[in-house]
């Protein structure tokens, strides 16, 4: 069964409740706990209400898994809380009031409720709809919930959505709107993955004043692939015929390089990829295994369950190809050292205590803040287990290990190296639904991915140069040329130091990957003649003594359903996973079958030898050197992002698992890096061609670079005074650049705004002087180019224009100059800020909501810094 089959059902009890979002906390940012993840979207931060409130707003939960349970199903789930804003109507003040009506509930077609100034007069003003909030359908609950599993917050726009400008003003009617297109589009594709979705599809549906949002809210979707990615024939049918853009070189084909591959060939660009193995794939791995009586499996030695299938990408890529998905089922029992069975009661208590234990973790770092960065999740769980632990008996010790080892399988990743500060921080993003096998192994996703890219074999990368012309990747004597270059190496290859960057990867960069873990997950994979071990279960675990032992073969998965063949798998984790890289094979093998004989024998079962068996040793693969991922002791979710990040001014791109805070150690993470990092390599492709056509025709070049800017400042990020100023990032860094304009419209009277009447400025001749320019000459701009930081301060400046004149030419010592004398520098600069705007909506005039507030004023409106 495809669980995506029953997508509409899993929803349909929900009931048909407007979705109106909260507005956003003054800070987006803002993150009141210093242990969790920074991101605008972390359910954790929602505020839980009381159940006997009589508030309008309720919460609706679904519930799901902890990465924490990526072995064993876990039996108390926990739930991601989404906020349901009652109907809202505008009243006169365009304040939020509760509306007595609940009409949308019943409407399908868009709804406008007009606002009525005054509703005793005979003539009634209506007033503009882009003030309103549009009711696309009566399912935009429903829809807001697969929007979420997506990776989009209930009710703010991600860090992501806001550096690409998605709407003009951040807060207002427009977000709001913005968000509810956006549902709608991602919940439309959702019900057939295998179209193509159109903008023209929504044009009837969304009303004409938010048709240039729609463009906006669709382009985004899908340059950024949340929309129309996979391999389904309409979508294949987008790549074009012939590659005309730049050269690019993905580096490995594992998810992450195949998925980029497919993406940036899709907007056109000539890709090759590098794999140093004689496959694609990388640590998601398929192996057929065959022994007589024409028996076979399909064994996933790497990668193998898909965690949470209702927004996982890989999922929806399953279901282009028509392949159902195979639940992994709940039941797993658990078995002694002995081969008994485990006392359920007792399996309950100990576990109990286990998730009692780690909620304990939990609230010791809330009161350790920033000290808990240095200690270890191993550390605070044995404090914790000696001061409460009761007494214990010999196998409840054993099973307390157990759930240790299933905890290093979750993170592969010793306890002992984990931050306790940090150790689950995606846990918030999980993204929910079954935990599934692929029957025939994710081999079959890979080899669709891999279908028409080219991919050159055996080409085992270890130089990359990258500078302002482009990029060299050195693979043996071979030299690849590019453009721009994906380096998708697992963590472990980066942090072996094998491929030389030149110049050197900065240190931020280079700290980041020293500070991230990467662990160690290990395989025994077993081809029986016949299933002795029963079809009734997919999991089944068994005991040790030794505590540093626990993690060897603790867990076994059960392929029989899936793998077309009596496939076995037991899994090594944690240390024992370090020691198993030096273990013969026969002992491990043999090892194996000690248990499985000590488990099914005594139940009267004759356990076979097995026709073949496989040992992964992915800590000696040299294209891997690890498994996955996993937050260290003195490392934190930052350090993903970090890892994300590009250098050489957009030639040098980074995907992978362990580039995503969100979804790290997970196979989708790695997918979903993959469709990032083609979004923003041909954002910056866009970027270096647009400065180059302005670099092509140096006669235009002054003229298209002033009509450049005169458009982009008809809307500024920052305006006071005569003083206007864009920037060239969306992000925050201080350092950024951006480019001040100084306007006089008119004469202007003496300013004595915060000063004394015969307070003398050095710089109120050159000011007086522009004055007497304007009345010559109508109208002046004057520019400068100066970084982010120095514009928040000049506008911090007090006593009106004069003092901030002083302030810009005495105290910051820049020089005021017409447009000419900006000069190239300030070229590439326009160039990239109309790259980082593109199609966006220029800024309205129509007022927009604040939370709690009134409308403001157009020229408050416009000193608001966007983005």
């Amino acid at each position: 069964m495809n669980p995506f089959d029953q997508t509409p059902d899993q929803f349909s009890s929900f009931p048909p409740l407007q979705f109106i979002p909260y507005p956003p906390p003054l800070n987006p940012n803002s993150n009141p706990n210093p242990n969790a993840n920074s991101s605008p979207y972390n359910p954790t931060q929602i505020p839980i209400q009381d159940p006997n409130s009589t508030s309008p707003s309720h919460l609706l939960s679904f519930t799901v898994p902890k990465k924490r349970r990526r072995g064993r199903p876990q039996r108390k789930a926990t739930s991601f809380h989404l906020p349901l804003i009652p109907n809202v109507t505008l009243n006169g003040n365009n304040g939020l009031f509760p509306s007595s009506s609940s009409t949308s509930n019943s409407v399908s077609a868009p709804l406008f409720r007009p606002n009525v100034e005054n509703p005793n007069s005979s003539t009634q003003t209506v007033a503009d709809t882009s003030d309103e909030i549009i009711v696309i359908n009566k399912e935009s609950t429903a829809e807001a919930l697969i929007a979420l599993s997506a990776g989009f917050p209930a009710d703010s726009l991600t860090e992501e959505e806001i550096d690409a400008g998605v709407v003009p003003l951040i807060g207002g009617i427009e977000q709001v709107n913005y968000i509810l297109i956006r549902n709608h589009i991602i919940a439309k594709w959702r019900e057939n993955v295998s179209n193509w979705v159109t903008k023209e599809m929504f044009i009837d549906a969304i009303p004409k004043h938010c048709h240039t949002l729609l463009d906006s809210t669709y382009n985004y979707l899908v340059s950024h692939g949340y929309i129309n990615f996979g391999v389904a024939p309409a979508i294949k049918e987008k790549i074009p015929a012939e590659l005309i853009k730049s050269n690019v070189i993905v580096i490995g084909a594992g998810l992450a390089g195949l998925a980029a591959a497919r993406q940036l060939m899709r907007f056109g660009f000539k890709v090759t990829v590098l794999e140093g193995r004689k496959r694609a794939g990388g640590r998601v791995y398929t192996k057929k295994m065959e022994g007589g009586n024409r028996l076979c499996a399909a064994a996933d030695l790497g990668g193998s369950v898909l965690t949470g299938t209702l927004g996982n990408p890989l999922g929806i890529v399953a279901r282009q190809l028509g392949y159902p998905l195979h639940k992994v089922r709940d039941k797993c029992p658990l078995y002694s050292l002995d081969g008994k069975p485990v006392d359920p009661d007792m399996d309950m208590k100990v576990e109990t205590a286990f998730n009692r234990l780690l909620d304990k973790a939990s609230r010791l770092r809330q009161l350790m803040g920033e000290v808990s960065v240095d200690v270890s999740l191993g550390a605070a769980l044995e404090t914790f287990r000696q001061v409460y632990g009761d007494a214990v008996n010999a196998e409840e010790m054993n099973l307390f290990n157990w759930h240790l080892a299933n905890l290093e399988y979750a993170n592969a990743g010793l306890l002992s190296k984990l931050s306790l500060a940090f150790w689950d921080q995606d846990d918030p993003y999980d993204m929910g639904g079954d935990h599934c096998f692929l029957p025939g192994g994710n081999g079959r996703l890979v080899h669709a991915l891999a279908e028409n890219v080219p991919i050159l074999y055996e080409k085992t990368v270890h130089t990359i140069r990258y500078g302002s012309d482009g990029v060299q990747v050195i693979a043996g004597s071979q030299v690849f040329e590019g453009d721009m270059a994906l380096c998708t190496v697992p963590l472990g290859v980066l942090k072996s130091g094998s491929i030389k960057f030149i110049p050197e990867l900065p240190q931020r960069k280079l700290d980041g990957i020293k500070r991230l873990g990467f662990g160690l997950l290990n395989k025994v994979a077993m081809l029986f003649p016949h299933v002795f071990w029963g079809t009734d279960l997919d999991t089944f675990g068994h005991l040790s003594d030794d505590p540093s032992r626990r993690g060897e073969f603790f867990l076994f998965y059960s392929y029989a359903t899936v793998a077309g063949g009596p496939l076995l798998i037991a899994l090594v984790a944690g240390e024992a996973a370090h020691k198993f890289e030096s273990m013969p094979p026969t002992d491990a093998v043999t090892r194996v079958l000690q248990i499985l004989k000590g488990i099914f024998e005594p139940q009267g079962i004759i356990v076979p030898e097995p026709i073949q068996t496989v040992c992964t040793r992915w800590g000696g693969d040299p294209f891997s050197l690890g498994s996955y991922s996993n937050v260290a002791v003195g490392a934190s979710g930052d350090d993903y992002d970090i890892l994300a990040e590009s250098v050489g001014d957009g030639r040098l791109f980074f995907a992978g698992e362990a580039t995503t805070r969100r979804y790290p150690a997970t196979m989708h993470g790695a997918f979903v890096s993959g469709l990032r990092e083609s979004s923003n390599m041909a954002h910056y492709a866009n970027a270096r061609t647009l400065r180059k056509k302005i670099d092509r025709s140096p006669s235009k070049n002054a003229h298209s670079c002033a009509s450049l800017l005169a458009d982009l400042f008809r809307e500024p990020d920052l305006e006071f005074g005569s003083f206007s100023v864009i920037f060239a990032q969306k992000n925050a860094d201080p350092r950024s650049a951006a480019i001040l304009r100084v306007t006089f419209s008119e004469p202007r009277k003496k300013s004595h705004e915060g000063s004394k009447p015969d307070q003398q400025h050095s710089n109120k001749l050159l000011f007086q002087q522009l004055q007497s320019h304007f009345n010559h000459q109508q109208q002046l701009h004057v520019y400068t180019l100066l970084s982010r930081q120095q514009a928040l301060e000049l506008r911090e400046v007090r006593g009106g224009d004069e003092m901030r004149l002083n302030h810009l030419c005495e105290k910051l010592g820049v020089k005021l100059v017409g447009r000419k004398g900006l000069g190239s520098t300030a070229d590439s600069v326009i160039a990239s800020i109309k790259a980082e705007r593109g199609n966006r909506k220029p800024a309205p005039t129509t007022l927009a909501l604040k939370s709690g507030a009134s409308k403001l004023n157009t020229g408050i409106l416009k000193r608001k810094m966007k983005g």
